[in-house]
């Protein structure tokens, strides 16, 4: 499924495109206003952007709206996770048991602030402080299923290229070393490294994430450049799970792993 401008970006920024014409409000003005461009406001208004807070004020003031446009900046708050990850996410806060495999990345759950707030800076298109912020937020908040009661399994295996790669300063990968050695002592986190030096193996293919809930459903997660997929099928269950069981069974163990880990973390 391809992300596409939410609904309610769409109806507020025609909203206030009405009010504008109504009140016979050019967009240079509003731009004179608001500092932003012609351009920016006709973005706004088609909601191909999300409408901000001091648009809607300004333009609340402008066209004589009495707070009818102001209003509506509660129902703008960018999303704390991209739409097409939301049933995942719903899984995975349920989830007796979560197995996760990450070609290129650390997982989500064992990222510190520093990690997620250099990926989020690099992400494309841009994304705007106020969401980056909001984030930020929500995969911090997110890591809180790793301690909750009761206790859930986890278990992570990731390439080393993970390790290598610098994902902020070398601070911030030697901090995110250190976390995820803490981590890995939790007695229900299971952290694992497969070594680039394995060459090929069963999880060439791509990342993973396999979830079981309290009613003994199973899932499994795969997530691509624009297109998500949560599986519960059978058969691709199946085939899921018997590579995740092969991959742990080529990376290094869990006391390997937390070797590898400190060393990597001294070499940053």
């Amino acid at each position: 499924m391809t992300e596409q401008s939410p609904t309610a970006w769409k109806y507020c920024g025609n909203q206030f495109k009405m009010w504008r014409q109504e009140a016979g409000v050019s967009r240079e003005r509003v731009g004179d206003e608001t500092n932003y461009s012609p351009d920016t406001i006709t973005a706004f208004e088609r909601g191909v952007r999300r409408p901000t807070a001091r648009l809607l004020a300004v333009g609340d003031e402008l066209f004589g709206a009495r707070g009818k446009l102001k209003a509506a900046a509660q129902y703008l708050e960018p999303e704390r996770f991209p739409p097409r990850t939301q049933d995942f996410m719903d899984c995975e806060a349920d989830a007796i048991a979560l197995q996760s495999y990450q070609t290129l990345l650390v997982p989500g759950l064992l990222q510190t602030e520093a990690y997620v707030r250099a990926l989020l800076n690099a992400h494309y298109p841009p994304l705007d402080d106020e969401t980056i912020e909001s984030r930020v937020t929500a995969r911090l908040e997110r890591q809180q299923l790793l301690v909750r009661k009761p206790t859930a399994y986890y278990g992570f295996v990731f390439e080393e290229i993970a390790l290598r790669r610098p994902v902020g300063d070398a601070a911030a990968m030697q901090g995110q070393c250190r976390r995820l050695l803490e981590l890995g002592r939790l007695r229900n986190v299971s952290i694992q490294v497969l070594p680039t030096d394995r060459g090929a193996h069963a999880g060439l293919n791509g990342p993973m994430v396999l979830i079981e809930t309290p009613e003994r459903e199973h899932y499994a997660y795969e997530e691509g450049q624009a297109v998500s997929v949560l599986h519960s099928r059978s058969e691709e269950l199946s085939n899921l799970t018997q590579r995740f069981g092969m991959i742990r069974t080529q990376a290094l163990s869990t006391e390997e792993s937390a070797r590898f880990i400190g060393k990597v973390a001294d070499e940053w």
